[in-house]
Order: C-alpha cells, then sequence, then structure tokens
C-alpha cells in the first residue's frame, strides 16, 4: 500500500444545539487504503463525513485532499461541489435516489453539462456496464428506481460513485442489504481498486468485513477519536473494546421446545412485478418460544412477506390465523390487535412519522389506549412518563423526548421502534432486518430482547439479509427465492449462501 497522504481531516468539531456530534477530529487516508470507520451508534461517524463531503459546515477545523499530482490542497467547507470536484464520493446509508427516473439516469444525474444540447445514453451505459463488471454490482439501469427493490438501489448508489471517477470513496453502510458472496465480491473488487489507488473510507457495524477487507481501523466514541489500530494487530474483543469502552457480552440462544402456533399461512399469494417477487407460500407456521429466520437476497418477495404479517399487504389468496385466530380483515390495525409487533425494515418510511416528537411516536400504535388519551384527547403528561422511561430503558440518545423524531439518527430510530414493540410483549414479533446499521453493543441488546421475548412465548418471525444474525438466532432457517420458501437443512453460510443466490434447492 503507498504511503502518500490523499486526506487529512484537521481538528473537525460540530455541534447541534447541545449536543456534540464531533469534538476535534484528527483523521488521514493513504492512496490506495481501505480504512474502516467504528463507532457506536451516534458517535459521530456519519456526521464526520458528511463535513468531509459538504453536506455539513464544520464549527472548526479544515479538511486538505490530494489534487491529481498528490500535493494536499485546503477543500472549501460546506460545498458537496466542491468534494466533487476534489475527487472524492460517498455513499450514504439512507438512499439519495430519485424514484420517478430509471436507475440510469439517478446514476449519470448531476454529472452531465446542462448546456448539452443532447444527451449521450450510449457512452454513459458503456461506461457503467464496465464498472458492474470491474465491481461485480449489477442493476437494471432502464427500471424506474422506485421499483427496484433495497438492494437493487443499494447498487445504483455505489455505482452512482463510481460513476463518477472518485479518487476517495466514503461507503456508510454498504454492504447492508447484500448477500454474502455480493459483499465479498464487492470488497475483493474495492481491494482491487484501491490496488490501482482507489482510496477507501467505510462505515461499518459488520466486524468480519472490516477484519477481512481494511488495512486500518479508527474508532469515534462520543464524537472523539479514541484510537486507531493496524486491522492486522486487531481482533473483535480489541475493537468492541475501542467502540464501547468495555468487552461486548453476545447472547447465547438455548434450545427451547417450541408451543402452540402463534402464526399460520396457508396458500397465500401476493402478485408481484415480476415472478421474483410474486409471494406464492403453500405453508408457514411459527410457533410460540420460537425464532423462524427467513434468509433471502433482497426483492425475493420480504417485503410481501412482511406486508402480509404486519397488515399492510392483502393476499389475492389464501388463510392467516394468528394464535388460532383467522384473520378476517387484514389491515394493520387488526394484527395490532391480534397481538403483532411490527420491526419494519424502512424505519423512516414505516416506522415513524418523523414531524411527530419521539413521545409521541412511542405510542402511536396504542392511541386508542386509555392510558394515552381520553375523550379523544392526549394525555400528554402519561405519554411524556412513558417516553423518558423508553427512552433510558432502550438508550434512545437525541435532542430529547419532545424534538421531532426525524432528528434522531437511524440507529435510534431503531430504538425506538425496538422500545414501542417490545414493551407491548406481543404474541407475534415480525423482526424485519432489526439489527441493520446498528452498532456492536445495540444488536447485541436486540438479539438478547428477541431471546428474551421467545423465552417469554412469543414466537418470532427473523427476515433477515445478515446470515450471522440469522445462524445467531433463529431455531428454524428459511430461505426465500423468487417469492417461495425453502428449509436450509445446513446451517453454514456457503450453503445457505448458495440457496439465497437461488443456485440449490
Amino acid at each position: 500500500m503507498a504511503s502518500e497522504k490523499v486526506l487529512s481531516l484537521n481538528g473537525l468539531s460540530k455541534r447541534f444545539g447541545s449536543i456534540v456530534a464531533n469534538k476535534d477530529v484528527n483523521l488521514s487516508l493513504h492512496r490506495g487504503e481501505v480504512l474502516a470507520l467504528l463507532g457506536e451508534n451516534g458517535a459521530g461517524k456519519t456526521t464526520l463525513m458528511n463535513m468531509l463531503f459538504g453536506h455539513y459546515l464544520p464549527d472548526e477545523g479544515s479538511v486538505e485532499v490530494a489534487d491529481e499530482g498528490g500535493t494536499l490542497q485546503p477543500l472549501p467547507l460546506g460545498q458537496p461541489q466542491a468534494a466533487i470536484a476534489a475527487g472524492v464520493g460517498m455513499v450514504h446509508q439512507h438512499f439519495t435516489l430519485a424514484e420517478n427516473l430509471n436507475a440510469l439516469d439517478n446514476i449519470v444525474l448531476g454529472s452531465e453539462d446542462l448546456r448539452a444540447f443532447r444527451r449521450n445514453r450510449a457512452a454513459a451505459r458503456g461506461k457503467i456496464s464496465d464498472i458492474m463488471k470491474r465491481s461485480g454490482l449489477t442493476a437494471p439501469l432502464d427500471v424506474p428506481v422506485g421499483r427496484l427493490s433495497v438492494g437493487e438501489r443499494q447498487r445504483v448508489e455505489i455505482l452512482k460513485a463510481l460513476y463518477r471517477d472518485v479518487r476517495i470513496l466514503v461507503l456508510d453502510e454498504p454492504t447492508a442489504v447484500l448477500t454474502p458472496q455480493e459483499a465479498d465480491t464487492l470488497f475483493e473488487n474495492i481491494g482491487a481498486m484501491a490496488r490501482d489507488g482507489l482510496s477507501v473510507i467505510f462505515i461499518s457495524h459488520k466486524l468480519r468485513e472490516v477484519l477481512a477487507f481494511s488495512h486500518r481501523i479508527a474508532v469515534l466514541r462520543h464524537g472523539v477519536n479514541v484510537g486507531e489500530i493496524a486491522t492486522a494487530d486487531a481482533d473483535e474483543r480489541t475493537i468492541a473494546r475501542m467502540m464501547v469502552g468495555a468487552d461486548t457480552e453476545r447472547a447465547e440462544r438455548s434450545a427451547m421446545e417450541p408451543g402452540a402456533p402463534v402464526l399460520s399461512l396457508r396458500d397465500i399469494r401476493v402478485p408481484g412485478r415480476s415472478e421474483r417477487d410474486t409471494l406464492d407460500i403453500p405453508e408457514l407456521e411459527v410457533r410460540s418460544h420460537e425464532i423462524v429466520g427467513i434468509a433471502g437476497v433482497s426483492g425475493n418477495g420480504q417485503a410481501a412477506l412482511a406486508g402480509v404479517i404486519s397488515g399492510t399487504v392483502q393476499p389475492q389468496s389464501g388463510t392467516i390465523a394468528i394464535g388460532g385466530d383467522a384473520v378476517r380483515e387484514c389491515s394493520p390495525t387488526t394484527m395490532i390487535h391480534l397481538g403483532v409487533g411490527r420491526i419494519p425494515e424502512d424505519r423512516h418510511h414505516d416506522g415513524i412519522v418523523g414531524s411527530m416528537s419521539v413521545a409521541e411516536n412511542m405510542v402511536i400504535e396504542r392511541l386508542d389506549d386509555q392510558e394515552v388519551q381520553k375523550n379523544g384527547l392526549l394525555r400528554r403528561e402519561a405519554i411524556a412518563r412513558n417516553a423518558e422511561r423508553l427512552a433510558e430503558a432502550y438508550d434512545v440518545r437525541g435532542p430529547g423526548i419532545q424534538a421531532p423524531a426525524r432528528l434522531l439518527s437511524g440507529g435510534n430510530i431503531q430504538k425506538l421502534i425496538l422500545a414501542r414493540v417490545f414493551e407491548e410483549a406481543p404474541k407475534l414479533i415480525l423482526a424485519n432486518q432489526p439489527t441493520r446499521g446498528l452498532d456492536m453493543g445495540a444488536a447485541a441488546e436486540v438479539a438478547r430482547r428477541l431471546l428474551d421475548a421467545r423465552s417469554r412465548g412469543a414466537g418470532i418471525i427473523l427476515i433477515s439479509e445478515d446470515l450471522d444474525e440469522v445462524l445467531g438466532l433463529a431455531d428454524r432457517i428459511l430461505v426465500i427465492h423468487d417469492g417461495k420458501l425453502g428449509a436450509a437443512h445446513a446451517r453454514d453460510r456457503e450453503t445457505i449462501g448458495l440457496m439465497m443466490a437461488g443456485e440449490m434447492a
């Protein structure tokens, strides 16, 4: 790896009111280096990268980026176009795509000369095809992004950055929606590009990726750079101590006899845009004291399955029973009243109302409860007391319980949703990507609470693209591909990964 420095962050600090997001952070990056940036949720990782990319203006500090000759030059702050012109690209954890445009237009958007009379789509398509071959990532270029799966959108985001011929690439949770094979392919190809001179910073909570593919690790805690270590000298225990200041205990699943069925699906069919996302389930049963893991590549029917269970999707045919009670009217209200707790895949779009307060979001699914309202009027003091208790119990950090929920970080929004679900002690829990984007400590806490709910008697359906999570928590593992479920009889990454890719039945 070359030692030429291509990036220098010098004493960057950022405050949001009384919240200190970053404090005097110094960080460097070298040519051809892959640097992993780690830290708990709310540690300031994304804020730091947003200052580099110009989305946020630092309160103090400076940024220097090497020019094509290798000389560090000051980067104008608070100007994304300046960062892009300097060769910096960023792929955000939450998508920044125009859903009404197709993938091709999204990739080239912002990189064309607006004064040009005609757009050369053939040249753009050829360049993108070449990038796809080199990166191992593919996406349907002529389909509107609004019709793509979450995984396909993530690939479009990465292709969009690579299309701009970046020399410094920032990836915020890049493999959250990729299969293990896709993630390995992505990093192997990023490694090849790094050997050709690309410099990469990636934020991740997946320590297996960090240890396998990075050269160096930097750790933020409470907005401060608390240390850096060569990856060759690191292990999971060392990294955990750096991140949280103590060892993180992993929840262990113990053997447990399943009880009575809490979810029964029979002959469920939901038509999709294509055969791939058409849901076709002859039978699915989840029992109390049981976690059933659903592994699969995003876009293979998971959204329809989750929608049926949560009541947001009406199946074309088939029957649903919750705890032995037949579901005659498939609606979210019905499912909540029957004892279904829902942890949605898209926490921002489906998990909260961003303009409502943190406190209001914590009770939003039980507005008919007399503890929450009386005679149609909200009981504000009771709602506030409930929110204060849950915020402390579930470590929901942010500007306060009366602040709009949209101001919380992604990880803290997930903690809010978990608090809302687990406190109601539902008989069935739909956990759809429950630890996506969470740090080690928060992910371990989610696992502990899921296992506690299982011990209490809940049945849990765990939909996840994180195989380590499925292997660690699920009593039974099913793989979903092209809208159909198949049992995974072998509990190993390779076999299940191949089933996810449709190469094994």
